[in-house]
Formats: C-alpha cells, sequence, structure tokens
C-alpha cells in the first residue's frame, strides 16, 4: 500500500468504497494531499487507471460540525443536472470511524485554477474579459436556479438571512476583540441599519471568486469549487463578495486573500461585471454598495480573527502576519462605500 497522507487511512478508504461502491476502485489505493490546513482537506486518490477527489474536514475537527461535508455533498449532488458545472459525486460517508471524520468521494475536474497573478499576468486582455464574463455568467445561473426544484428547499433559513449574517459577524469580531479598530462600531451600526430586503431566495455560494472555479483550455468554467459555506440566502451576497476580490488587489496590493485578478492583467472593472449579472440575473443590483460594504466587513473580521490568533502563536504559516494590517483598511472601504455610494 502507499505512503498515507495525514488523515487518510487508504486501507479503510478501500474497505468502505467496496462496501458502499463496489467496482468504482479497481485495485489498490494511492493518494496525495493538494490542497488542506485552513480549511476543509482535499486530496486526490488514484487506483492505477481512474482518481477521483477525496475531501474531508481539518484533522483535529469537532464532530458537531461535521454536517459540512454533507452539505457541500448535497448541494453539489444538487446542482448536477443545472447549468452550473459541478464536479460529479460518488460517495457520501457519514460514519466517524472510517477515516476519523466524514468525508465525500466526487469527480476530479482537469483543468486551471488561477490563484496569483504571476498565473494570470499573460491572459491578455481578450481571454481575462471571456473568463470574466463566464463567471459572472456561471454566478448568474446559480442565482436562477430554484432551490425546491432541486431538492434544496431546507438547505437554509432565508428569511433575515443577511441580518442575522451582520449579528453573526460581530459576535465573532467580539471573541477575537484584543485591539482597537478604527470605524468597526459604526460600520456595525450603518450596516444593522440598513439591511437591504432580499429580492430572491437562491442558492448562495458563500465565497464565489475566480480561484473557486476550474477552468477548461477554452476558458470555459468547468467546475466551481468549495461549497462549504453553501446555504440559501440573498443572492447578491455572492456578488458583493465578489466584488471584494475582484478590487482587493487594487485597493490592498499586498494581502494573502487574493492577486489572481488585476487590471494589469486584463481583467474589466467590476462595474462592467455588475451591469452583465443585472442584466442576466434581471435582479436590481443598485443595493451593491451595501453587500460589497458587508463582505468587507465580513472579511475584516475574518482578517482579525487569524491575527488575534496568530499573535497568541495559535497560527502559523505563509501571509498570516501580514493580516493584521488588512482590517482598518478593509473597514475604511467599507465605510465608503455606504457613505459615498448611496448605499
Amino acid at each position: 500500500m502507499a505512503d498515507q497522507p495525514p488523515g487518510l487511512d487508504l486501507d479503510r478508504l478501500h474497505a468502505q468504497l467496496a462496501h458502499a461502491r463496489p467496482g468504482l476502485a479497481a485495485g489498490p489505493l494511492s493518494a496525495r494531499l493538494i490542497a488542506g490546513g485552513k480549511s476543509n482537506l482535499t486530496y486526490t486518490v488514484s487506483d492505477g487507471t481512474s482518481r477521483w477527489v477525496l475531501r474531508r474536514p481539518p484533522l483535529g475537527h469537532v464532530l458537531a460540525t461535521a454536517h459540512d461535508m454533507a452539505r457541500e455533498y448535497r448541494v453539489i449532488s444538487a446542482l448536477a443536472d443545472t447549468a452550473v458545472p459541478v464536479p460529479a459525486t460518488y460517495l457520501l460517508c457519514e460514519d466517524p470511524d472510517v477515516l476519523g471524520a466524514p468525508f465525500y468521494l466526487m469527480e476530479e475536474v482537469h483543468g486551471t485554477v488561477y490563484r496569483t497573478a504571476e498565473q494570470t499576468a499573460g491572459l491578455g486582455a481578450d481571454r481575462a474579459r471571456t473568463i470574466s464574463a463566464r463567471l459572472v455568467d456561471v454566478l448568474a445561473e446559480l442565482h436562477a436556479v430554484d432551490p425546491a426544484e432541486v431538492g434544496l428547499a431546507d438547505f437554509g433559513r432565508p428569511d433575515g438571512f443577511m441580518a442575522r449574517q451582520v449579528e453573526r459577524w460581530r459576535r465573532q469580531f467580539e471573541a477575537s476583540r484584543s485591539r482597537e479598530i478604527k470605524g468597526m462600531d459604526e460600520l456595525y451600526g450603518r450596516l444593522r441599519g440598513s439591511v437591504p430586503e432580499a429580492q430572491r431566495v437562491a442558492v448562495v455560494h458563500g465565497d464565489y471568486r475566480l480561484d473557486n472555479a476550474i477552468l477548461d483550455p477554452d476558458d470555459r468554467v468547468a467546475a466551481v469549487l468549495d461549497w462549504e459555506m453553501a446555504t440559501l440566502g440573498d443572492p447578491l451576497a455572492d456578488l458583493g463578495l465578489m466584488r471584494v476580490y475582484w478590487e482587493i488587489s487594487r485597493d490592498l496590493p499586498q494581502n494573502p486573500v487574493s492577486s489572481a485578478v488585476s487590471a494589469d492583467a486584463g481583467f474589466p472593472a467590476m462595474a462592467e461585471l455588475v451591469a452583465r449579472y443585472a442584466e442576466r440575473s434581471g435582479l436590481d443590483t443598485s443595493p451593491l454598495p451595501w453587500y460589497t460594504a458587508f463582505a468587507r466587513y465580513k472579511l475584516a473580521i475574518i482578517a482579525e480573527g487569524i491575527h488575534y490568533r496568530y499573535t497568541q502563536g495559535k497560527t502559523v504559516g505563509g501571509g498570516f502576519s501580514h493580516l493584521g494590517v488588512m482590517v482598518e483598511p478593509l473597514v475604511t472601504a467599507a465605510l465608503d462605500s455606504l457613505l459615498t455610494e448611496g448605499a
């Protein structure tokens, strides 16, 4: 048997596949960890002929939140017959005795994931614009899916979704408050007092951005990945967060969050993509500054939480030492969205 990657017992996995999906694996398994640490762990698994992708929670995962694997598996499976490109799913195992935590197995989708400015630098304006348009079109397709028609009517609590999100992230901030963050209290108050009414209940991805998509050789979106934050809610939450990711390299050039999108690489301004989304979704995007402000508020709180743990020596790794300096600029930009863009 091949060397065991951390968190993956290949003998136990092979036995589970033989029981639950007989015939899927034709021989002994090998595996490689391809992503992990901060979020769910992702591996490629092979029987020497076929290859799949396995996702499981991080090591030391608390079983009380083990439903995350089932939620990811459920939403990907539900979207299989829609216009949203997702990997095929093969197996969900919620028994923690197999690998120490629930996991699922899905198709390996081949293509390119653009994560860095170095990767996108050579695209050219035409390809960058094509990729951008297709990314937005897929988001509009996702938000056009009727949750009830794909078996996701009970996938979340859409009523009051954004108001609950504002409060949820406030609680997260209070749990890691260790210093004064200029403007944070004002931002919270303004967001809380002006929550827009949702125009539609939609499946919300929760972290929609370029590096959560696989592009095929023709620059089409072959698959959307990382559905661990998916729920039912307000679709403009996805668009607002995408806008922040799109613009963060301009606003914060030195950031460990996202660097693949830049005007220098030929990517269009987000205003062009918002107009395209509005046309394809039929939604009014005039309230987007509020959602953009909320997305910056959320990212600021995530960054502050990681900074807090880093200062305590509880988080190590590349880029974490720089997250603390992102917090106040994100808060300032969020207030600007509210005050100058008319939200």
